[in-house]
């Protein structure tokens, strides 16, 4: 009996002891608080609806938050890349919070797939962006659509306000090689802080140009304070947002004063005015009846859908990659970026996804529709 017991003992030592099997993390960074948290939030509740499993594999999802705060972030993926070595990246919800990680995300070979807007996290693509993918429509994707728009009503000047930090600015180096192009001519460039409470004297210097239109450079809540300032000192031209205001949240914080706000965004925002052809329309459907049967009606937001078209791709190159190697090894990180680069025809909510060496957004036109806030709402602009 004692032999049997020692033998049971041991076997059962030597089986805890055996390593456990491999399980797929993946690090989320999201700015659930601080002056991005309308945008964020929705990014990190998306998170919770991820597949916990992938190809037999499961999948663990660590969520961090980086309160707005690109310092915050670069912790934040720190402790994912040492700590928990992570196997892939979803974040963040900021451009400088992005930019700040890309030296850690290189160096520690682990592939991003960023929901941020600006297209200069992917562009140009060199050694230390390859390891990142962009689940939101480039710049120039949306700019173009703009133009055209603004070029159809007669637009000839325009008055430019944005951030003032790498999203402003980077819209700015887009656009305006593109609107001088279309034969639109910017007479005022203006800049201002996320966290400021006012812009009058940005509105005054705009006003004074005299401009047909003004486009606003910025993102959630904050894009609202130009456009109210612009309204409440009589301004009467139109105005045109980017896809960073792509949310109800824009409208319910706006109110009046985003009435008539123009914006080429992902066509999710409008999923029922699209032909029911549209491969986008069913996934995006999809999507809003998960996120709100979790979260409540009229809950969802855009910014939640690129979490979740992160996590299609992924579901995608997983499987290629398990192929290759095991989780939690460099090899498996490297031919899941390989996986990734090689994605074709991959429909999300927001549009549809074909990366290359060269191209590590893929979105083309189907991404993009141009649209209005119109009684309290997005409404497809239709041709």
């Amino acid at each position: 009996m004692h032999k049997i017991t020692l033998a049971t003992l041991l076997a059962a030592l030597l089986g805890n002891a055996l390593p456990a099997l491999a399980e797929i993390k993946v690090g989320v960074i999201a700015s659930s608080t601080g002056p991005t948290a309308a945008v964020g939030i929705p990014q990190k509740n998306t998170a919770a609806l991820l597949p916990a499993e992938i190809a037999g594999q499961k999948v663990e999802y660590i969520v961090l938050d980086d309160a707005s705060d690109p310092t915050h972030a670069v912790t934040n993926v720190k402790k994912l890349l040492s700590e928990h070595k992570v196997d892939a990246l979803i974040g963040p919800t900021t451009t400088p919070a992005a930019l700040a990680m890309l030296d850690f995300v290189a160096e520690a070979k682990t592939p991003l797939l960023t929901t941020v807007g600006s297209s200069a996290i992917i562009l140009p693509l060199d050694d230390k962006k390859k390891w990142v993918f962009k689940t939101t429509q480039n710049d120039d994707l949306i700019s173009e659509a703009v133009l055209a728009h603004m070029s159809a009503a007669g637009i000839k000047t325009l008055g430019f306000i944005g951030f003032n930090d790498p999203y402003g600015e980077n819209w700015f180096k887009v656009f305006t090689p593109l609107a001088e192009k279309a034969g639109i001519r910017i007479v005022a460039s203006e800049r201002y802080n996320r966290t400021d409470s006012s812009v009058t004297p940005q509105v005054l210097k705009l006003i004074s140009a005299k401009p047909d239109a003004v486009f606003v450079a910025a993102t959630g809540g904050p894009a609202v304070l130009p456009q109210a300032g612009l309204l409440e000192k009589g301004y009467k031209g139109r105005v045109y947002q980017t896809h960073g205001v792509a949310t109800q949240d824009f409208i319910r914080l706006g109110g009046k004063n985003v009435e008539g706000t123009l914006m080429a965004g992902g066509p999710m925002l409008v999923v029922d005015d699209l032909a029911d052809s549209n491969p986008i329309k069913p996934v995006a459907q999809h999507y809003i009846k998960t996120y709100e049967a979790r979260f409540g009606a009229g809950s969802v937001s855009t910014f939640g859908a690129n979490t979740w078209d992160a996590g299609l791709l992924l579901q995608k190159a997983v499987p290629e990659a398990l192929k290759k190697a095991k989780p939690g090894t460099p090899e498996f990180r490297i031919a899941l970026r390989d996986a990734l680069e090689k994605s074709k025809e991959v429909v999300g909510a927001q549009g549809v996804f074909n990366m290359s060496a060269g191209n590590h957004n893929g979105m083309d036109q189907r991404a993009r529709v141009m649209m209005t806030v119109k009684g309290g709402k997005w409404t497809l602009v239709k041709d």
